[in-house]
C-alpha cells in the first residue's frame, strides 16, 4: 500500500513537472497499448478459430478449381487477414501522434521560458529552469511512446502479412 501512495505522489510530481501536455500524451500511450495488447490476444486466441473455420469451410467445398472457387478463396483469405489487421491503422495513427504531442509539450513549454523572461526582465538560468524542464519532459515521453509503438505495430504488420500468407499456402485451389 505504501508502494501504492509513493507512486502516486511521484506520478504526480511528473506529471506537474511536464505540464498538462504530458497527461494527454500518457492517456494517448495508454490507449495505443491497449489497443495494441488487444490485438495481442486476438491472435493469440481468436485468429486460430477463424483460421480453423476457414479451412473447414474450405475443405467442405466440392469445387475447388473454378474461378468461382478462386474468388471465394480470397474472400476467406481477406476476411481473416482483416480480422487480424484490425486496429493497426489507428495503431498507427497514434504512434504518429506522440512525438507531435512531444513537440507540443516543447512549444508550450517555451513559451513559459519566455513569459518567465518577459516578467522577471532578465535571463537568469534559476527562473527559467522550470519552463525548460516542461519543454524537454513531454519530448521525451512523446518519442518514448512513439518508439515503443513503432516496435509493436511492426511486429503486428509482420505477423499480419505472415498470417495471410500461411493461410495462402494452406488453403489451395485444385488444377485439373
Amino acid at each position: 500500500m505504501l508502494f501504492l501512495i509513493e507512486f502516486s505522489h511521484a506520478l504526480r510530481d511528473f506529471i506537474e513537472a511536464g505540464g498538462q501536455v504530458l497527461l494527454v500524451i500518457g492517456i494517448l500511450i495508454f490507449t495505443m497499448w491497449l489497443m495494441i495488447l488487444e490485438r495481442i490476444f486476438y491472435f493469440l486466441r481468436g485468429h486460430r478459430a477463424r483460421v480453423k473455420e476457414a479451412l473447414t469451410r474450405w475443405q467442405q467445398r466440392e469445387d475447388k478449381s473454378s474461378w468461382n472457387a478462386e474468388q471465394i478463396r480470397q474472400a476467406m483469405i481477406s476476411r481473416v487477414a482483416l480480422g487480424l489487421g484490425g486496429n493497426l491503422p489507428v495503431i498507427k495513427a497514434l504512434v504518429a501522434l506522440c512525438p507531435l504531442l512531444g513537440l507540443m509539450g516543447t512549444v508550450t513549454g517555451m513559451i513559459e521560458v519566455f513569459d518567465v523572461m518577459a516578467i522577471t526582465g532578465t535571463g537568469s538560468a534559476r527562473s527559467m529552469a522550470s519552463g525548460v524542464s516542461k519543454a524537454t519532459i513531454p519530448t521525451m515521453a512523446g518519442m518514448v511512446g512513439a518508439l515503443s509503438g513503432v516496435f509493436a505495430a511492426t511486429w503486428l504488420q509482420r505477423t499480419t502479412r505472415r498470417e495471410k500468407m500461411k493461410l495462402e499456402d494452406r488453403i489451395l485451389l485444385e488444377r485439373h
